[in-house]
């Protein structure tokens, strides 16, 4: 059975015991449960004797399914935590919570041994002895700042990809799919979520975008992906592009989304859950990145064929005001061109 040495606070050994089983709570949007997932593997890895159990938002909990180094996965939420553990006392030896609510963190407390938390996400929630806690890394990769909790516990990994699974079944439903579509296939998410709409690319821009890519592969097809926000943009290229542009922006659920996307030709996207989730299917992508969130610290890692681009300003005085109209349209081309050549059409 695996042993796991425990730390205080300044990292000097305290107690030495038996690992069976661990918790992971981790509530967040579609690309931050992505940003978890070399998380959960790593403790997996390190621990694979011990069952390792998953507590995700209900809305998120797809995203994780079928993935083999989850035993258990589960839903919770800020306001369900506040249920949940009084009568399983110590039921994990160990507990990792990412999610910025202290219920969350008193919850793992009632059912585990020892809990490690950042410190920036304990609220109001008073120190104790069976906590762990560890200032958030700051300007480093998304992942490299959710496995330093991990290090803290002694659990270190060099596998920094993002995981999906797709099924059997979803695989060949979106082979169907795919039969009646023309290469090469190009996935195209230029929304954001509404409370970041300056992450936006312009509409604009992803016309000509098309223009410069049907210039070189005159068969080309677009499919545009979100949520049903996009939908107003789908149509609109739909009017310039007729049946070139296929919508399953809003129409189709996560996990038959991701499914669509492993099969595509290139995917280009800005910074936002389908691009996370193209970046755990391994494709051929281009993320288009904000000034005030840098593709360095977010962009898929150890991925063997993404462009990143930068906005201009990333470096210099970044801000929310930033436009990502900087972000031209020759420049995501040429990107998408040098990607686009590795296939045989």
């Amino acid at each position: 059975m695996a042993t796991l040495p425990y730390f205080h606070q300044k990292k000097t050994m305290c107690m030495t015991e038996f690992v069976r089983s661990v918790l992971l709570i981790g509530v967040a949007r579609i690309g931050d449960t992505l940003l978890l997932t070399p998380a959960m593997r790593a403790i997996k890895t390190h621990f694979p004797g011990a069952e390792l159990t998953v507590l995700a938002h209900p809305k998120r909990k797809e995203i994780l399914e079928g993935l083999p180094f989850i035993d258990k996965l589960q839903t919770i939420t800020k306001k369900s935590a506040y249920l949940k553990g009084w009568w399983c006392r110590c039921q994990y030896d160990l507990a990792f919570v990412y999610g910025k609510d202290a219920e969350l963190i008193r919850y793992a407390l009632r059912v585990s041994k020892v809990v490690y938390v950042f410190k920036e996400e304990m609220g109001s929630l008073t120190p104790n002895k069976r906590l762990r806690v560890l200032s958030q890394p700051q300007n480093i990769h998304a992942v490299s700042e959710r496995l330093a909790l991990l290090t803290e516990a002694g659990i270190n990994t060099e596998n920094h990809q993002l995981a999906y699974q797709i099924t059997p079944d979803e695989k060949a439903w979106a082979n169907n799919w795919r039969k009646s579509r023309t290469n090469p296939l190009i996935a195209l998410q230029i929304r954001s979520f509404p409370t970041k709409p300056y992450r936006d690319w312009p509409v604009s821009h992803t016309v000509r975008l098309i223009e410069l890519i049907i210039e070189n592969y005159p068969t080309a097809t677009f499919v545009i992906t979100g949520d049903h926000f996009a939908k107003q943009d789908a149509s609109m290229l739909a009017r310039v592009f007729g049946n070139r542009i296929v919508n399953i922006a809003g129409t189709l659920s996560l996990r038959q989304t991701a499914a669509i996307l492993a099969t595509v030709s290139l995917y280009v996207g800005v910074d936002t859950g389908p691009t996370h989730l193209a970046g755990a299917l391994g494709i051929k992508m281009v993320s288009l990145y904000h000034a005030a969130h840098a593709g360095r610290n977010l962009a898929p890692l150890q991925h063997p064929c993404c462009k990143i681009i930068e906005h201009p300003e990333t470096y210099g005085s970044a801000s929310k005001n930033a436009e990502m109209s900087c972000i031209s349209p020759e420049q995501v081309w040429e990107a998408a061109r040098e990607l686009l050549l590795l296939n045989q059409y």
